[in-house]
């Protein structure tokens, strides 16, 4: 019977889940699914190790319970294909660790019940983790649930970039800059060094761009500030969310438009972005190919605030030797890198745009001082090597 991994790793509406088999030099992947649609028309694609296609499954009606009902598909998936697959622990991704989880965990009841605590802090993701971890438990109790987060990677960043300009007892009570993308930036942080050895010793700026896009600022390949801040709605404007806003615009909507929390919440998560500047899509690829002028703006905005940032991670680190563009947009779209390399010319970005348009991975010219890179991120595999870290610390591999 062969033994391994199952890593799961919700979105919005979608389950993302990958088996790996434990090898000597680490997690192997087997296979990889997605689950899309979860809340219209859900559809189940399983891909083997190679990318091709094994299964694939539609349903013509939403599930009743959202992602709890799409874990019992794929677990269900599983027990029928894989039946002599021996899963020794799941994997999850957790959005928020809050100031005491800086470290993946196994799930007990008690943890579990200080997660559910930091819902405030991620109102829009953390439900939907920890309903899954219960779901998985309520299946198979037996097996461990190790919960791996979001904002792990950034609490070693130095105390001074996590602050706000609030009084110190409101940090102490954790509302600090936690950042995100976190397991995305150490999975970048740990195949640096295969692509560029300066880039990894040194000074790098890593864009996640995607329908939830961050940055961050390694030095040694440690977090040192990121854009992201006390929620993922700080930063950069995204598919659907605003970014970084004046707090005075808070204000104005509760006191001159009678706004509540509930219409603020949807107004910043849902209807803002990409999607409430160009009035056309939350989706970069639409965007690239509207003729609205609006569109034209929101691609607009969405670069003009990347080199913003850009000039503020360059500064928190006193220098900049290289650039990592990963997630969806960062891996797939040639315009918006070269756009964002274009406005960084003056930090030293210098690109090529033949191997810019093969996506790479090298992207910027053999004569640019400071390099640039389109590296794919692993976010599953990640997690996978946590979980077995965990399983070897309780010596149950």
């Amino acid at each position: 019977m062969t033994e391994g991994i199952l890593v799961v790793n919700a979105g919005s509406s979608t389950l993302k889940f990958s088996l790996f088999t434990i090898a000597p030099d680490g997690p192997a992947l087997d296979i990889r699914g997605q689950m899309d649609g979860i809340f219209t028309a859900p559809r189940l694609s399983v891909k083997d190790c190679r990318g091709e296609t094994i299964y694939d499954r539609s349903w013509t009606e939403s599930f009743d319970t959202g992602h709890e009902s799409a874990v019992d598909r794929v677990i269900d998936y599983l027990m029928a294909d894989y039946a002599d697959f021996r899963v020794l622990a799941v994997g999850h991704r957790v959005t928020h660790g809050g100031l005491k989880f800086t470290a993946p965990v196994r799930v007990t009841p008690a943890s579990l019940a200080e997660l559910e605590e930091l819902i405030p802090l991620a109102p829009m993701h953390q439900p939907r983790n920890l309903a899954i971890i219960r779901r998985a438990l309520d299946r198979n109790p037996q097996i461990p649930q190790i919960a791996c987060f979001d904002t792990a990677f950034h609490r070693a960043a130095p105390r001074v970039s996590q602050l706000f300009g609030l009084p110190l007892d409101y940090a102490e009570a954790g509302v600090i800059r936690y950042g995100f993308h976190g397991l995305s930036y150490e999975y970048i942080a740990s195949v640096l060094p295969n692509f560029d050895e300066k880039a990894a010793a040194g000074k790098t700026i890593v864009l996640h761009l995607g329908n939830g896009a961050s940055m961050c600022a390694l030095a040694d390949r440690k977090s040192v500030a990121s854009t992201m801040g006390f929620s993922v709605l700080d930063g950069l404007i995204m598919g659907t969310r605003s970014g970084s806003l004046d707090p005075g615009i808070l204000l104005y909507l509760m006191n001159a438009r009678g706004m509540d929390s509930r219409e603020i919440e949807n107004l910043f998560y849902h209807r803002s972005g990409l999607l409430g500047i160009s009035g056309v899509s939350s989706d970069m690829r639409d965007l690239l190919k509207s003729e609205e002028p609006h569109a034209k703006l929101a691609v607009d905005l969405f670069v003009y605030r990347i080199g913003r940032e850009m000039g503020s991670l360059a500064a928190a680190l006193g220098g900049l030797d290289a650039i990592v563009f990963t997630g969806g947009i960062g891996e797939h779209s040639a315009p918006i890198r070269e756009r964002v390399c274009e406005a960084a010319a003056w930090l030293g970005v210098k690109l090529n745009r033949k191997s810019n348009r093969r996506h790479g991975p090298r992207i910027s010219s053999m004569r640019s001082r400071v390099a640039a890179w389109a590296i794919p991120t692993d976010e599953e595999l990640d997690i996978a090597r946590h979980t077995v870290a965990c399983l070897r610390s309780e010596s149950m591999i």
